[in-house]
């Protein structure tokens, strides 16, 4: 229900951070979503889940303006996402990034203060750079390993630094793509609570997870996904659901694992 000012008239609000609206893709002649829509509102965490091949990556893709939809529209922060420049609210770690980055011959500190790129005047970093990448490094926890080179860490410190990265932006919207495979179970559970807390403390987040125990217990929404939309929606409401079973297309149960 949206606020309404003394006199009953509705008051300004921001627009949702995504906007999904009617989307429709496909690969050549290979449909790949049909009809999509959805709204992500700021302080969100959602999570996409659905079966391989279901269009979660493509989804996300297309939130993130790096795919144009055949039918449909696509909005970040109110503005059509294949056009949206403001490319520092927007922190996106990719699929596997972690593993890419055993490869990465700089610092962690380093590689996180490639996050104020955007934000930096010409010249040398500010004191107020320098301020914003301390503080990302110790809101992920990798403080003390700031002057390790990258390729020297787990693969669940990896992916820290790169969500350090985006905070160092100070990003309006987090955008993680599977971004914890190959990361050992115990990395995995602190990895999710690290986003849950940034999530709490007012970043926007959406992830696209194969763990849908994950999701459940981690994100404020679910979308179930297999081509269309099966389910958008309060994660506890989401498992008393069809919507996994239809989605899947077998009987499918929701795990809640301990990871510790």
């Amino acid at each position: 229900m949206s606020a309404e000012s003394t006199d009953g008239n509705p008051t300004d609000r921001s627009p949702p951070v995504v906007s999904v609206e009617g989307v429709t893709f496909g690969y050549g002649d290979r449909p790949v979503l049909e009809d999509v829509s959805l709204d992500v509102e700021p302080g969100a965490f959602l999570g996409i889940v659905g079966p391989n091949g279901s269009g979660k990556s493509t989804l996300l893709e297309l939130v993130l303006g790096l795919r144009t939809p055949d039918a449909g529209s696509v909005e970040l922060f109110g503005e059509p996402a294949s056009s949206f420049d403001d490319g520092e609210r927007i922190g996106y770690v990719a699929q596997n990034v972690a593993g890419a980055a055993r490869e990465m011959p700089v610092t962690v500190r380093e590689a996180v203060r490639m996050g104020r790129y955007p934000r930096r005047l010409v010249g040398r970093f500010s004191r107020a750079d320098r301020r914003a990448v301390e503080r990302a490094l110790d809101r992920v926890g990798i403080a003390d390993v700031a002057d390790r080179r990258v390729g020297r860490l787990s693969g669940g410190q990896r992916q820290r630094v790169f969500i350090a990265r985006a905070l160092a932006a100070e990003a309006d919207l987090l955008a993680l793509d599977e971004p914890a495979v190959g990361v050992d179970a115990r990395s995995r559970e602190g990895f999710y609570d690290m986003l849950a807390d940034l999530n709490a403390e007012g970043l926007t987040v959406v992830l696209v997870e194969h763990d849908i125990g994950v999701v459940t217990t981690h994100a404020t929404e679910v979308a179930c996904l297999n081509r269309e939309l099966y389910f958008h929606g309060d994660p506890a409401e989401f498992v008393e659901t069809d919507a996994l079973g239809e989605a899947y297309g077998a009987n499918h149960h929701v795990l809640h694992h301990d990871h510790s």
